[in-house]
């Protein structure tokens, strides 16, 4: 019984981990998803500078108010765009035409953070950089999208070096990026919001998790008394059977 409690804790631990896992090479975001604070920064920053293009259309706003400890009133103003109601999927502004305009219409953006982990998500919109044939990105290469945050984070351009491959030959790739023209934000400062837009990234593809974390350690704690029920119950029934 004690091992069975020990291997679902370790489980749920491993499930609490697993959104903000991102792969080699990726920045760690440091998004905290119950820092409600920064998720509420995030849903303000994806509305202004993401939701135009993009859905979220699993979620809605109404959903929204609930779970960030806002007043339908303040999503209404702040956070709807156009003439959407509370109760509407949060679906992007962009018209139909846009899959003309694109060549693609701009995918749902709800479950990004499962798919790619938080890391990922931080780490793309950091590695926007900018060549004489239009945004690039370190992460994401040849992403057909533009850098739509860069009045905030300023203007990148990659400082490339050259190394020797596997097979001997001399190629180019990037050392690190610079940044070439300020932003309105000090790196630091955009750090701090990307850090928020993703923390609502990830409580947006799992809103559960802002209540099944905090109810799971009651799980846990439960499974941990009734093992030690269960031992006493064990070692009084058999004592005199025993004999």
């Amino acid at each position: 019984m004690i091992r069975i409690a020990f291997t679902i804790a370790l489980l749920a631990a491993a499930q609490t981990a697993w959104p903000a896992a991102g792969g080699e090479g990726l920045e760690q975001s440091g998004a905290n998803v119950h820092d409600l604070a920064s998720v509420q920064r995030g849903a303000a920053m994806f509305v202004t500078y993401c939701h135009s293009c993009h859905s979220a259309e699993y979620m809605r706003y109404q959903r929204l108010a609930q779970d960030l400890e806002l007043t339908e009133e303040q999503v209404q103003e702040n956070l709807i765009l156009g003439s959407g109601e509370i109760t509407d999927y949060m679906k992007a502004a962009m018209p139909a035409e846009s899959e003309q305009w694109f060549g693609k219409k701009p995918p749902d953006l709800t479950l990004t953070a499962r798919s790619r982990g938080a890391d990922w998500i931080y780490s793309f919109l950091k590695g926007f950089y900018l060549t004489g044939d239009g945004w690039n990105n370190t992460v994401l290469a040849n992403a057909s999208m533009p850098h739509v945050l860069w009045e905030l984070q300023g203007i990148q351009r990659p400082v490339m070096e050259t190394y020797t491959n596997e097979n001997g030959e001399e190629e180019t790739r990037i050392a690190e990026l610079q940044v070439d023209q300020a932003g309105s934000m000090s790196p630091e400062e955009y750090d701090l919001a990307l850090r928020d837009l993703t923390a609502f990234m990830v409580y947006l593809a799992e809103p559960a998790v802002l209540k099944r974390e905090s109810l799971g350690v009651w799980v846990l704690l439960f499974l941990v008394v009734f093992t030690f029920l269960s031992w006493l119950l064990y070692k009084e029934y058999w004592r005199d059977v025993k004999k």
